[in-house]
Protein backbone atom coordinates (compact mmCIF):
# COMPACT_ATOMS: atom_id res chain seq x y z
CA UNK A 1 0.00 0.00 0.00
CA UNK A 2 1.02 3.56 -0.71
CA UNK A 3 1.87 5.69 1.99
CA UNK A 4 0.45 9.39 1.79
CA UNK A 5 3.15 12.11 0.32
CA UNK A 6 3.48 13.26 3.62
CA UNK A 7 3.98 10.45 5.35
CA UNK A 8 6.14 8.84 3.86
CA UNK A 9 8.86 12.83 3.49
CA UNK A 10 8.14 12.41 7.02
CA UNK A 11 9.21 8.03 7.59
CA UNK A 12 11.78 8.92 5.08
CA UNK A 13 13.81 12.07 7.04
CA UNK A 14 13.35 10.15 10.48
CA UNK A 15 15.08 7.13 8.78
CA UNK A 16 17.93 8.58 7.26
CA UNK A 17 18.36 11.07 10.37
CA UNK A 18 18.24 8.33 12.93
CA UNK A 19 20.82 6.33 10.71
CA UNK A 20 23.32 9.61 11.21
CA UNK A 21 22.88 9.19 15.16
CA UNK A 22 23.84 5.71 15.05
CA UNK A 23 27.32 6.64 13.10
CA UNK A 24 27.62 9.74 15.91
CA UNK A 25 26.88 11.88 13.17
CA UNK A 26 24.73 14.22 14.81
CA UNK A 27 26.21 17.75 13.95
CA UNK A 28 24.88 17.84 10.67
CA UNK A 29 23.73 20.47 8.05
CA UNK A 30 20.76 19.31 5.93
CA UNK A 31 19.92 20.74 2.77
CA UNK A 32 16.68 20.08 1.37
CA UNK A 33 14.46 20.98 -1.53
CA UNK A 34 11.09 22.08 -0.33
CA UNK A 35 8.87 18.59 -0.69
CA UNK A 36 10.47 18.14 2.76
CA UNK A 37 10.17 21.40 4.94
CA UNK A 38 7.19 20.81 7.12
CA UNK A 39 7.77 22.31 10.23
CA UNK A 40 7.62 19.15 11.88
CA UNK A 41 10.62 17.92 9.71
CA UNK A 42 12.02 20.48 9.92
CA UNK A 43 12.43 20.62 13.81
CA UNK A 44 13.19 17.02 14.13
CA UNK A 45 15.89 17.72 11.95
CA UNK A 46 17.11 19.94 14.76
CA UNK A 47 17.62 17.23 17.15
CA UNK A 48 20.83 16.90 18.69
CA UNK A 49 22.42 19.65 17.14
CA UNK A 50 21.14 19.30 13.40
CA UNK A 51 20.64 21.81 11.31
CA UNK A 52 19.11 22.75 7.57
CA UNK A 53 19.33 24.71 4.93
CA UNK A 54 16.11 24.28 2.76
CA UNK A 55 13.95 25.88 -0.12
CA UNK A 56 11.24 27.90 0.05
CA UNK A 57 8.85 27.81 -2.80
CA UNK A 58 8.36 31.79 -4.34
CA UNK A 59 5.53 32.03 -6.12
CA UNK A 60 2.64 30.15 -3.74
CA UNK A 61 0.63 31.09 -0.64
CA UNK A 62 3.54 31.21 2.08
CA UNK A 63 3.36 34.09 4.48
CA UNK A 64 6.82 33.48 5.56
CA UNK A 65 7.84 33.68 1.77
CA UNK A 66 6.27 36.68 1.06
CA UNK A 67 7.40 38.61 4.01
CA UNK A 68 11.27 37.23 3.20
CA UNK A 69 10.42 39.29 -0.44
CA UNK A 70 9.17 42.04 1.02
CA UNK A 71 12.06 43.12 3.38
CA UNK A 72 14.39 45.96 2.36
CA UNK A 73 18.11 45.47 1.74
CA UNK A 74 21.39 44.85 -0.35
CA UNK A 75 22.16 42.47 -2.42
CA UNK A 76 26.17 40.93 -1.73
CA UNK A 77 27.96 39.41 -4.79
CA UNK A 78 29.56 35.69 -3.87
CA UNK A 79 30.08 35.08 -7.06
CA UNK A 80 30.00 36.33 -10.77
CA UNK A 81 26.33 34.29 -11.08
CA UNK A 82 24.79 34.70 -7.63
CA UNK A 83 24.07 37.97 -5.17
CA UNK A 84 22.53 36.80 -1.93
CA UNK A 85 20.40 39.15 0.82
CA UNK A 86 20.07 37.61 4.46
CA UNK A 87 16.37 39.02 5.76
CA UNK A 88 15.04 38.22 9.06
CA UNK A 89 11.02 37.54 9.37
CA UNK A 90 9.89 37.39 13.35
CA UNK A 91 12.13 37.53 16.31
CA UNK A 92 10.65 34.08 17.77
CA UNK A 93 12.92 31.75 20.03
CA UNK A 94 12.77 29.04 17.13
CA UNK A 95 13.25 32.02 14.27
CA UNK A 96 14.63 30.92 11.01
CA UNK A 97 16.98 33.04 8.91
CA UNK A 98 15.97 33.29 5.06
CA UNK A 99 18.32 34.27 2.53
CA UNK A 100 17.43 35.56 -0.66
CA UNK A 101 19.40 34.80 -3.88
CA UNK A 102 19.82 36.62 -7.10
CA UNK A 103 21.03 35.07 -10.09
CA UNK A 104 21.33 37.11 -12.93
CA UNK A 105 21.97 34.99 -16.06
CA UNK A 106 18.84 32.96 -14.51
CA UNK A 107 16.74 36.39 -14.36
CA UNK A 108 17.24 36.91 -18.10
CA UNK A 109 16.24 33.18 -19.29
CA UNK A 110 13.11 33.74 -16.75
CA UNK A 111 12.47 36.92 -18.83
CA UNK A 112 12.81 35.30 -21.93
CA UNK A 113 10.44 32.27 -20.90
CA UNK A 114 7.94 34.53 -19.82
CA UNK A 115 7.60 36.47 -22.77
CA UNK A 116 7.48 33.27 -24.72
CA UNK A 117 4.46 31.83 -23.04
CA UNK A 118 2.68 35.41 -22.81
CA UNK A 119 3.46 35.33 -26.32
CA UNK A 120 1.97 32.08 -27.44
CA UNK A 121 -0.85 32.86 -24.98
CA UNK A 122 -1.88 36.07 -27.33
CA UNK A 123 -2.11 34.23 -30.27
CA UNK A 124 -4.10 31.39 -27.97
CA UNK A 125 -6.49 33.76 -27.40
CA UNK A 126 -6.71 36.36 -30.26
CA UNK A 127 -9.94 36.45 -31.76
CA UNK A 128 -11.53 34.78 -28.97
CA UNK A 129 -14.02 37.98 -28.21
CA UNK A 130 -15.98 36.84 -31.50
CA UNK A 131 -16.71 33.33 -30.05
CA UNK A 132 -19.92 32.56 -28.46
CA UNK A 133 -19.94 32.67 -24.60
CA UNK A 134 -19.71 28.70 -23.99
CA UNK A 135 -16.89 28.43 -26.50
CA UNK A 136 -15.07 31.10 -24.82
CA UNK A 137 -14.94 28.91 -21.64
CA UNK A 138 -14.42 26.03 -23.36
CA UNK A 139 -11.18 27.69 -24.66
CA UNK A 140 -10.13 29.53 -21.38
CA UNK A 141 -10.41 25.86 -19.65
CA UNK A 142 -8.01 23.83 -21.92
CA UNK A 143 -5.89 26.93 -21.52
CA UNK A 144 -5.71 26.52 -17.79
CA UNK A 145 -4.76 23.31 -18.06
CA UNK A 146 -1.82 24.20 -19.01
CA UNK A 147 0.63 25.51 -15.85
CA UNK A 148 2.00 28.44 -17.57
CA UNK A 149 -1.08 29.78 -19.55
CA UNK A 150 -2.98 29.75 -16.30
CA UNK A 151 -0.57 32.01 -14.56
CA UNK A 152 -1.52 35.02 -16.74
CA UNK A 153 -4.92 34.01 -18.27
CA UNK A 154 -7.79 36.23 -16.90
CA UNK A 155 -11.43 36.23 -17.52
CA UNK A 156 -13.33 39.90 -17.55
CA UNK A 157 -16.28 40.06 -15.85
CA UNK A 158 -17.51 39.99 -19.42
CA UNK A 159 -16.11 36.76 -20.48
CA UNK A 160 -13.67 37.96 -22.57
CA UNK A 161 -10.28 36.33 -22.37
CA UNK A 162 -7.21 38.73 -21.45
CA UNK A 163 -3.73 38.74 -20.46
CA UNK A 164 -3.18 39.52 -17.00
CA UNK A 165 -0.49 42.21 -17.17
CA UNK A 166 -0.06 42.87 -13.45
CA UNK A 167 0.44 39.20 -12.86
CA UNK A 168 2.81 39.50 -16.00
CA UNK A 169 4.74 42.43 -13.87
CA UNK A 170 4.55 40.48 -10.44
CA UNK A 171 6.18 37.40 -11.69
CA UNK A 172 9.17 39.53 -13.29
CA UNK A 173 9.46 40.50 -9.34
CA UNK A 174 10.92 36.68 -9.01
CA UNK A 175 13.26 36.82 -11.78
CA UNK A 176 16.54 34.89 -11.02
CA UNK A 177 15.13 34.61 -7.36
CA UNK A 178 15.21 31.59 -5.25
CA UNK A 179 14.93 31.49 -1.01
CA UNK A 180 16.78 29.91 1.28
CA UNK A 181 15.56 28.86 5.08
CA UNK A 182 17.47 28.15 7.79
CA UNK A 183 18.33 27.16 11.08
CA UNK A 184 22.16 27.34 11.51
CA UNK A 185 22.52 31.11 12.87
CA UNK A 186 26.88 30.15 12.51
CA UNK A 187 26.62 30.26 8.84
CA UNK A 188 27.03 33.50 6.72
CA UNK A 189 24.76 34.29 3.73
CA UNK A 190 27.31 33.15 1.07
CA UNK A 191 27.48 29.92 3.40
CA UNK A 192 23.97 29.05 2.96
CA UNK A 193 23.84 29.59 -0.41
CA UNK A 194 26.64 27.47 -1.45
CA UNK A 195 25.68 24.80 0.58
CA UNK A 196 22.22 24.76 -0.79
CA UNK A 197 24.62 23.52 -3.76
CA UNK A 198 25.21 20.48 -2.24
CA UNK A 199 21.77 19.91 -3.05
CA UNK A 200 22.32 19.36 -6.76
CA UNK A 201 25.31 17.97 -6.37
CA UNK A 202 23.51 15.23 -4.16
CA UNK A 203 20.80 15.01 -6.97
CA UNK A 204 23.81 15.02 -9.79
CA UNK A 205 24.75 11.68 -8.55
CA UNK A 206 21.92 10.05 -8.23
CA UNK A 207 21.25 10.61 -11.73
CA UNK A 208 24.52 9.47 -12.45
CA UNK A 209 23.79 6.02 -10.23
CA UNK A 210 20.89 5.41 -12.19
CA UNK A 211 22.10 6.17 -15.88
CA UNK A 212 25.94 6.41 -15.99
CA UNK A 213 26.56 3.34 -13.73
CA UNK A 214 22.74 1.91 -14.21
CA UNK A 215 21.96 0.72 -10.20
CA UNK A 216 19.01 -0.14 -11.26
CA UNK A 217 18.11 -3.21 -12.48
CA UNK A 218 18.30 -5.42 -9.52
CA UNK A 219 18.40 -8.74 -9.76
CA UNK A 220 19.08 -9.45 -6.20
CA UNK A 221 16.27 -10.55 -3.36
CA UNK A 222 18.58 -11.50 -0.19
CA UNK A 223 18.70 -7.83 1.79
CA UNK A 224 22.24 -8.31 2.10
CA UNK A 225 23.40 -8.58 -1.29
CA UNK A 226 21.03 -5.54 -2.48
CA UNK A 227 22.87 -4.09 0.59
CA UNK A 228 26.27 -4.82 -1.03
CA UNK A 229 24.99 -4.38 -4.53
CA UNK A 230 24.32 -0.31 -3.69
CA UNK A 231 27.33 0.00 -1.76
CA UNK A 232 29.20 -1.09 -4.56
CA UNK A 233 27.45 1.05 -6.85
CA UNK A 234 28.07 3.83 -4.52
CA UNK A 235 32.11 3.18 -4.48
CA UNK A 236 31.78 3.68 -8.06
CA UNK A 237 30.36 7.17 -7.83
CA UNK A 238 32.62 7.44 -5.64
CA UNK A 239 35.76 7.14 -8.00
CA UNK A 240 33.87 9.40 -10.74
CA UNK A 241 33.89 12.05 -8.18
CA UNK A 242 37.64 11.94 -7.28
CA UNK A 243 38.46 11.35 -11.04
CA UNK A 244 36.32 14.66 -11.74
CA UNK A 245 37.59 16.71 -8.95
CA UNK A 246 41.37 16.00 -9.06
CA UNK A 247 41.26 16.02 -12.87
CA UNK A 248 39.29 19.13 -13.37
CA UNK A 249 37.01 17.76 -15.75
CA UNK A 250 34.01 15.62 -16.34
CA UNK A 251 33.29 11.88 -15.94
CA UNK A 252 31.97 11.84 -19.27
CA UNK A 253 35.05 13.83 -20.95
CA UNK A 254 37.75 11.44 -19.22
CA UNK A 255 35.65 8.34 -20.63
CA UNK A 256 35.60 9.01 -24.03
CA UNK A 257 39.24 10.00 -23.97
CA UNK A 258 40.08 6.75 -22.13
CA UNK A 259 37.71 4.39 -24.65
CA UNK A 260 40.41 6.01 -27.40
CA UNK A 261 43.33 3.62 -25.78
CA UNK A 262 42.89 0.37 -26.94
CA UNK A 263 44.55 -2.92 -26.61
CA UNK A 264 45.55 -4.58 -29.54
CA UNK A 265 46.44 -8.29 -30.10
CA UNK A 266 48.32 -9.70 -33.54
CA UNK A 267 48.92 -13.60 -33.81
CA UNK A 268 51.04 -14.79 -36.37
CA UNK A 269 52.78 -18.10 -37.29
CA UNK A 270 55.64 -16.69 -35.19
CA UNK A 271 53.36 -16.23 -32.30
CA UNK A 272 50.83 -13.74 -30.56
CA UNK A 273 51.84 -9.91 -29.30
CA UNK A 274 49.22 -7.84 -27.33
CA UNK A 275 50.33 -4.12 -27.44
CA UNK A 276 47.98 -0.97 -26.37
CA UNK A 277 48.09 1.83 -28.36
CA UNK A 278 50.24 4.78 -28.17
CA UNK A 279 49.00 7.45 -25.52
CA UNK A 280 47.51 10.70 -26.80
CA UNK A 281 48.27 13.38 -24.61
CA UNK A 282 44.99 13.73 -23.03
CA UNK A 283 45.70 10.28 -21.27
CA UNK A 284 48.83 11.49 -20.27
CA UNK A 285 46.96 14.76 -18.82
CA UNK A 286 44.59 12.36 -16.97
CA UNK A 287 47.21 9.56 -15.91
CA UNK A 288 49.24 12.40 -14.80
CA UNK A 289 46.61 14.36 -12.65
CA UNK A 290 45.23 10.75 -10.89
CA UNK A 291 49.22 9.72 -10.36
CA UNK A 292 48.70 6.56 -11.86
CA UNK A 293 51.39 4.48 -13.98
CA UNK A 294 51.61 4.92 -17.63
CA UNK A 295 49.97 1.11 -18.92
CA UNK A 296 52.54 -1.34 -20.19
CA UNK A 297 53.25 -1.22 -23.80
CA UNK A 298 52.89 -5.24 -24.37
CA UNK A 299 50.84 -7.44 -22.43
CA UNK A 300 51.77 -10.65 -23.90
CA UNK A 301 54.69 -11.66 -26.09
CA UNK A 302 54.26 -15.59 -26.73
CA UNK A 303 56.14 -17.02 -29.36
CA UNK A 304 55.47 -20.31 -30.69
CA UNK A 305 57.20 -23.68 -29.28
CA UNK A 306 59.73 -24.77 -31.57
Amino acid sequence: MDLPRQHHDQTLIRTVRDDLSDWQLNRVIWALDRGFTSAENRRYLQRGGGHYIVGEKLRGDSAEAAAALSRQGRYHTVSDNLRVKEVRVDDGTARDRFVICHNPDAAVRDATVRDQIVTRLEARIAGSDTLSPPKRAELAGRLRTKAAFARFLRTTPGGLLRVDRAKVRADANFDGKFLLRTSDESLTAADIAQGYKGLYEAERGWRDLKSTIDLRPVYHHREDRIRAHVQLQWLALLLLRVAETTTGDTWRNIRDELERLHLVTLATTQGQVAQRSELTPGHRRILGALDLPEPPRYFDFTPIAK
